[in-house]
């Protein structure tokens, strides 16, 4: 992992953890769901977008196996969920198709934060 602190990779790691709010097994859910279609179902490894697989990959690595391209997909994540979320990170519906991308991402917009993650996401 070229070009990173050990404390800039666990800020990513925490900040990662923090916003994907979904276990492994609700995004794989999800994603197999978004994949189901009219004509047939996606391979269960090819199921969802590809930053999603991408997603469920790096929830089931350790902070030392994770390589170069897991750390931008994981800037990425953080980057687009504390965007389209702002601040504000109390659970809300929103419309369906913005909480659809964003559970594609791993993040449940419904689901509360806990205290750890709320507070962690105040101080910025």
């Amino acid at each position: 992992m070229a070009g990173i602190s050990s404390q800039e990779l666990e800020d990513l790691w925490n900040e990662f953890h923090a916003v994907v709010n979904m276990t492994s097994c609700e995004l794989d859910e999800w994603l197999m769901t978004r994949s189901a279609g009219e004509d047939s179902e996606a391979l269960p490894d090819q199921a969802g977008t590809r930053n999603g697989r991408h997603v469920l990959s790096i929830l089931g690595k350790r902070r030392a196996d994770l390589t170069d391209d897991d750390l931008r997909v994981m800037r990425k994540v953080v980057d687009t969920v504390s965007s389209e979320r702002g601040v504000d990170m109390e659970p809300t519906a929103g419309q369906p198709n913005w909480r659809h991308r964003l559970m594609t991402l791993g993040h449940d917009p419904l689901k509360p934060l806990t205290s750890d993650e709320g507070a962690s996401r105040s101080q910025r």
